[in-house]
């Protein structure tokens, strides 16, 4: 995609080095609006014209000395975000805020982002909105809640507002990933998650909103395309992060602490209950036993976060299935499954050479008894793991 940039000698007129990007499609009502409310602020503004059809181009020869970037056919917002901090890096500043174009957010709420960034320097600042005041559209307000469930799955992190167009970036943060996969509005949950992963912190502070009535409010948000497109997005990333990003995290932690101090962080001063340390025991048991080769110590990570259970329990438990003990797993899964099926095995005798063309002859009846089996044991040994906490560990709740 080819795009016009004009530079027009911006420099930086802050200490703290920030520009404000401005996105826009067809917002002729209310782009001036805005473009006047931040240069109230700063002169130091990049506007990107997303192949707007209306007159978003004459409005912008108004404003000479803005940074405009004119892209020729609509590609989306997120694309626009992205060449708007490629040329935003160019210059050289250290931040970023972006601001949508529609009138939604109040320009006169940036310094609240200024102050913030000075203290918390190379944070992701966003201007958390009240999705609970008069005018919100419906569909507003179940994005909102659907966004930030999907982003603590992704991340850990609860924050008020993931959808807000009202952020503040450190752009060497966003220099440090090489490639972005999305170019509509699904980018916003892509940048925001990437940079969690990578343990930029995001803080939420709470601005000002306004929503037009419905008769005038322009919204370039297609309902049923661009919520799909979130939705998939936020598939991929919960997949990458419980079966990469989260285990590594993880496997990281394990390498700087020696076992005598996660057991004692982990299980003896845990503020975890003993019930939920004995689900714990039983989540992990039952997913090792079961055929999930490869990817039970993952699996079992993934659930236990979801179940927000012990991690360093629940793997540990997990760790059953391996070897010397895992011939054994194998074969009483095989007379498990023999029981429940009423298969006849009393020709069959253990022996050390179980192999996995043993397990592809007999796939059913072992997938049967492994289930059965690790239902079993969780039963059994999260039980008594349980007695075990009550007795010698000091309950919490």
């Amino acid at each position: 995609m080819t795009h016009e940039v004009s530079i027009n000698g911006m420099k930086q007129n802050s200490s703290l080095s920030y520009c404000v990007i401005i996105p826009t499609y067809n917002n002729e009502n209310t782009l001036a609006d805005v473009i006047n409310g931040v240069l109230e602020h700063t002169s130091d503004v990049i506007v990107v014209n997303d192949g707007s059809t209306d007159n978003t181009a004459f409005i912008l020869t108004r404003f000479p000395k803005l940074q405009i970037i004119n892209i020729p056919v609509n590609t989306g917002k997120g694309w626009a975000l992205r060449q708007g901090f490629k040329l935003a890096i160019k210059l050289g500043f250290r931040y970023a805020v972006t601001i949508d174009s529609d009138g939604q957010h109040f320009p006169d709420d940036l310094p609240l982002f200024l102050d913030l960034i000075a203290k918390e320097p190379d944070s992701i600042i966003l201007g958390a909105r009240n999705m609970m005041q008069d005018g919100v559209p419906g569909t507003s307000s179940f994005g909102h809640n659907f966004s930030i469930f999907w982003f603590k799955v992704e991340t850990g992190i609860r924050i008020a507002d993931v959808q807000t167009g009202f952020r503040l970036y450190p752009l060497n943060k966003i220099k440090e990933i090489k490639r972005f996969f999305t170019k509509k509005y699904e980018f916003e949950v892509e940048v925001l998650v990437r940079l969690a992963w990578r343990n930029v912190k995001i803080l939420s502070l709470p601005v000002k909103v306004y929503y037009a009535p419905k008769e005038i409010r322009v919204s370039h948000f297609r309902k049923f395309r661009d919520f799909t497109r979130v939705s998939i997005t936020n598939s991929v990333l919960v997949f990458m992060a419980l079966l990469w990003v989260r285990p590594v995290a993880f496997f990281r932690s394990l390498g700087k602490k020696s076992m005598r101090e996660f057991i004692r962080e982990y299980v003896i001063n845990s503020e975890d209950s003993n019930a939920r340390l004995a689900s714990s025991v039983a989540l992990g048991l039952f997913i090792g036993v079961t055929p999930l080769w490869g990817w039970q110590i993952v699996t079992t990570i993934g659930l236990a976060h979801l179940l927000k259970l012990n991690k360093f329990v629940a793997v540990t438990a997990s760790n059953i299935s391996l070897p010397p003990i895992l011939p054994l797993i194998l074969f009483l899964s095989y007379l498990a499954g023999g029981w429940i099926l009423g298969v006849n095995v009393d020709s069959f005798r253990y022996n050390s050479g179980l192999n996995f063309q043993w397990i592809k002859e007999n796939l059913i009846q072992y997938i049967v008894g492994s289930l059965a089996l690790g239902v079993s044991l969780a039963l059994v040994f999260g039980l008594l793991s349980f007695l075990l906490f009550q007795m010698f560990r000091k309950s919490h709740v």
